[in-house]
């Protein structure tokens, strides 16, 4: 539906056809996805059994590789293309999945071990088939953003990047994660914290913006983007704007 809705922008801004178009499809950045969350958010939070749900895996996988494709074929020179966050440190996945047995959680984190392990099975997936897109286009650059290398580096040292409750939601209320069976962000009695840049989570399913900020710092300055985004020939260059600090900015 999204590639629908692409094809007829771009039927807007070249009605004389793709070809007219091809300085600006050169020239920009595509950024495909992420993809993945909410095909497997449903089924595991439904308790559909994890076998089934890995399954998914490669029919996503085929798909997001289908989009990058006919992306290509319309003109598209430089993607990031990326990969599937931690869902074991998101607070609704912690509510619903909560156990008793410490061998479910990292030692490191506090996370829930095995949805992390399927996490990072769709990111292995993918990263293996936008290799054997790069063979097959060797004049597109198609780079593969790691938000879970990003996104972990934060989860395992919070205080470094000023968050405070990493698995907590902001908004919800009513259990140590920040989401409940009866208050969830907008729904029945829910709650606001008073400094969301110490969260992690916003929601309970989203990451906070200063979640976020970490993430696109670790991807634009850092070292999860492979290949690194500085060093490809049609990067951005002010990145410097960023600063050298994660430390949380209103927007």
């Amino acid at each position: 539906m999204e590639m629908k809705w692409f094809r007829d922008m771009v039927g807007l801004l070249c009605p004389d056809g793709i070809a007219g178009c091809s300085d600006m499809m050169n020239q920009s950045l595509f950024l495909v996805g992420e993809i993945g969350g909410n095909d497997y958010n449903l089924p595991l939070l439904e308790r559909m059994p994890l076998d089934v749900v890995i399954a998914f895996a490669p029919i996503v996988i085929a798909k997001i590789s289908s989009t990058i494709t006919e992306l290509i074929g319309l003109g598209a020179k430089t993607l990031v293309v990326p990969g599937n966050l931690p869902i074991g440190c998101i607070p609704n996945y912690m509510f619903v999945f909560r156990s008793d047995s410490k061998e479910d959680y990292e030692a490191e984190t506090g996370c829930i071990g095995w949805l992390n392990e399927f996490a990072r099975y769709h990111n292995k997936l993918l990263i293996e088939e936008l290799e054997r897109l790069r063979e097959l286009h060797p004049g597109v650059t198609i780079i593969y953003a790691d938000y879970y290398g990003a996104a972990m580096e934060v989860f395992v040292s919070p205080q470094q990047y000023g968050i405070e409750h990493p698995l907590v939601a902001c908004c919800g209320g009513g259990h140590p994660y920040g989401v409940g069976a009866s208050a969830r962000c907008g729904r029945g009695k829910y709650s606001l914290c008073r400094n969301p840049e110490k969260y992690g989570s916003w929601d309970g399913l989203h990451p906070s913006e200063a979640l976020y900020r970490a993430i696109a710092t670790g991807l634009l300055r850092g070292s999860y983007t492979q290949p690194p985004i500085p060093t490809t020939a049609n990067s951005c260059t002010p990145l410097t704007e960023l600063g050298s600090s994660t430390k949380y900015k209103p927007l």
